[in-house]
C-alpha cells in the first residue's frame, strides 16, 4: 500500500489548462466516488482551487499489507501472514499514478498527452512533505497565504463525509493540520498577509494610483470577493456593486459591507452586469462558473459608452469568469490570477526568513509522521505475529485436552504440549533462515540474533 499523489497547479500549467481540471463544488462529490471506485484506491482526496487540482490517495493493499477503509471504521485490518505472503509489487505505484492522471484528463475531456507533461506524482513520505508545504501556503502563487489552510480541510472533510478516507489519509492530514497550526504560531509566516485578493486592490492601486472615487464591480459572494471588498474599504473606497447568480447573496454581502464600513453598496443579479459596467471602474471577478461571465461584446459596448474611458478588470477565477479576448480591447485592461503573480512577490519578500523556519518545521514533522507510521506498522506485524502464535497454542491445547481425556500420562501431555508449541512457532522461520543462510543473506541471521537476543543468551551460559 502507497501514498500517492498526482496533481497539476500553477508551478507547473498556466491557467488556460488549470481552469480545465478544475473540479467546481457541485461535481466534487462525484468525482470522488468514481476515483474510489477504481481498483487499485482505496482512499483519496480531490483538493481544487485556483491554483491546483490534487489527488491524494492510498493504494489498495497487495494480500500481505493492510487495508485501511471506512467500512472498518478507518481502522487498519490486519494482513495476511504465514508462509504463502509476499511482498507487493513495486510498479503498483507507479501504474496507478499514470493510470490516475489517465482518468484526469479523461474526466475533463483533455489530451492525455498533454496533461502528462504538465503533471507531477508523489508518493510516500514525499506525498506528506508536499501536503504540509502546501497546507502551510509555502506552494502557494502568495507565499504564506492563509486561505489554502482552510480550502484542504474542507476537501478532506467532503472526503470524510463520503466515507473514502481510512486511517492512511487521515493520519497524513491530522499529522498536516498540526504542523500548519505549529508553522501559523511560530513563525512570522502570517504577518502582513499577501493574499490575491489584496493582490488585486495593490494592483489596482498601481493603475489608477487612487480609489476613492471610483466605483467598482465585484463579481461573486465568496471570501475571495469579501476579502477584496475589505481591502478596498481600507483604501477609502465608497462605491460598491456586488453582483451574484444568486440576488439574496449578493444583498447580503453589500449589506455586510455597508454596515462595516458605510460604504453606498448594493447587490444585483449577473444579468445586471452589462448596465452596471458602463459607469464601472474596476472589475473584480471570482466565482466558481464553469463558463465565462463577461464577454468580449458586453465590454466593448461599455467602453464606448463610457466613450472610451479605461476600465480595468481583474479576473480571480479558475475557471475564468472573464473571456481572455477581452484584453484584446483597446481601453479594456484585463489581468488574470497568474498575471498578478509579480505584484504578489513584493508583497513577500519579507517572509524568506520565515518560509525557511516553515521548511525546518515541515521536515521534522514528516520525519514524526514517519516515525508514528513505522511504529503502527509494527504493531500490525506483531498483531498478525500474536494471532499466528494463538492458532498454534489453541490446536496443540486441543490435542492435549483429547490426550487427557483418553487417559495418556499427564506428564508425557504437557512434555508433547510444549514440544509441539515451540516446534510449529520455529518451523517456517527455521525454513527460511536455512534457505537465507543458503542465498548469504547474513542480514537476515544476524536479525535473528538480535530480535531473540542470542548472543546474548550463549555468554548467559
Amino acid at each position: 500500500m502507497a501514498l500517492l499523489l498526482v496533481g497539476i497547479s500553477h508551478n507547473t500549467a498556466h491557467i488556460s489548462l488549470r481552469e480545465k481540471v478544475a473540479f467546481p463544488p457541485e461535481v466534487i462529490a462525484d468525482a470522488l466516488r468514481a476515483v474510489h471506485g477504481r481498483t487499485e484506491v482505496d482512499e483519496v482526496v480531490i483538493v481544487s482551487t485556483c491554483n491546483r487540482t490534487e489527488l491524494y490517495l492510498s493504494t489498495v493493499p497487495h494480500p500481505s499489507e493492510p487495508r485501511t477503509s471506512a467500512a472498518a471504521g478507518g481502522a487498519d485490518v490486519p494482513p495476511q501472514s504465514g508462509a504463502d505472503a509476499t511482498p507487493p509489487p513495486d510498479t503498483n505505484a507507479e501504474t496507478a499514478q499514470r493510470s490516475l492522471i489517465d482518468w484526469l484528463a479523461a474526466y475533463h475531456g483533455l489530451n492525455a498527452d498533454e496533461l502528462h507533461k504538465s503533471s507531477y506524482s508523489l508518493k510516500d513520505e514525499e506525498v506528506v512533505r508536499h501536503l504540509m508545504q502546501v497546507a502551510c501556503g509555502l506552494d502557494s502563487m502568495v507565499l504564506g497565504e492563509p486561505q489554502i489552510l482552510g480550502q484542504i480541510k474542507s476537501a478532506y472533510a467532503v472526503s470524510q463525509d463520503l466515507g473514502v478516507v481510512g486511517s492512511r489519509l487521515n493520519r497524513a492530514f491530522q499529522s498536516t493540520f498540526a504542523i500548519a497550526k505549529q508553522v501559523r504560531t511560530d513563525t512570522a509566516i502570517g504577518e502582513n498577509p499577501v493574499s490575491v485578493a489584496s493582490a488585486a486592490v495593490m494592483l489596482a492601486e498601481r493603475i489608477f494610483s487612487r480609489l476613492e472615487r471610483l466605483q467598482i464591480l465585484l463579481i461573486g459572494a465568496g471570501q475571495t470577493i469579501e476579502l477584496a471588498a475589505t481591502h478596498l474599504m481600507a483604501r477609502g473606497v465608497r462605491h460598491l456593486v456586488v453582483a451574484n447568480r444568486t440576488l439574496d447573496n449578493a444583498l447580503e454581502l453589500a449589506g455586510r459591507i455597508k454596515q462595516t464600513a458605510g460604504a453606498e453598496t448594493h447587490g444585483v443579479l449577473l444579468s445586471d452586469i452589462p448596465a452596471q459596467l458602463e459607469t464601472t471602474d474596476i472589475v473584480i471577478s471570482s466565482t466558481n462558473s464553469q463558463l465565462p461571465l463577461l464577454g468580449k461584446g458586453a465590454v466593448g459596448r461599455a467602453l464606448k459608452q463610457r466613450r472610451r474611458k479605461p476600465m480595468l478588470l481583474i479576473d480571480l477565477a479558475v475557471p475564468r469568469d472573464i473571456e481572455p479576448e477581452v484584453s484584446e480591447l483597446d481601453d479594456a485592461y484585463l489581468y488574470s490570477v497568474d498575471d498578478i503573480s509579480g505584484v504578489i512577490q513584493d508583497g513577500v519578500k519579507s517572509r524568506t526568513e520565515a518560509a525557511a523556519q516553515a521548511r525546518r518545521i515541515i521536515d521534522q514533522g514528516v520525519t514524526d509522521y514517519l516515525r508514528r507510521h513505522r511504529a503502527l506498522n509494527a504493531v500490525d506485524t506483531l498483531t498478525a505475529f500474536r494471532h499466528k502464535a494463538d492458532g498454534i497454542r489453541l490446536k496443540e491445547l486441543e490435542r492435549a485436552r483429547k490426550s487427557l481425556q483418553q487417559g495418556d500420562d499427564p506428564q508425557a501431555v504437557l512434555e508433547a504440549l510444549a514440544h509441539g508449541i515451540t516446534r510449529k512457532l520455529l518451523h517456517s522461520p527455521s525454513v527460511r533462515l536455512k534457505q537465507a543462510s543458503a542465498e548469504g543473506r547474513e542480514d537476515l541471521l544476524q536479525l535473528i540474533n538480535e530480535l531473540y537476543e542470542l548472543q546474548q543468551a550463549d555468554k548467559d551460559k
